[in-house]
């Protein structure tokens, strides 16, 4: 698993937010795309994708793209 990867992935969920605006240091909360079904999408697209589980309060708890593809490898 890569961060580059990661944020491909990411994207891929978003409507009107492409991928040359993420980095790793993205505060995704911030984009305009976001929202409660947004974050149920990265949920199930981390679940489908890396085969892991995370929680809303995983997603309330990290601010960056980097903060989150770094609770996905921690778990």
């Amino acid at each position: 698993m890569d961060i580059k990867e990661f944020i491909q992935y990411f994207a891929d969920e978003l409507d009107e937010t492409g991928i040359e605006e993420l980095t790793p240091e993205t505060d995704f909360k911030s984009l305009d795309d976001w929202s409660s079904l947004t974050a149920l999408s990265i949920i199930a697209m981390i679940d489908e994708n890396y085969e892991k589980d995370i929680t809303g309060a995983d997603l309330r708890n990290s601010t960056t793209i980097q903060d989150l593809f770094d609770l996905v490898q921690s778990k």
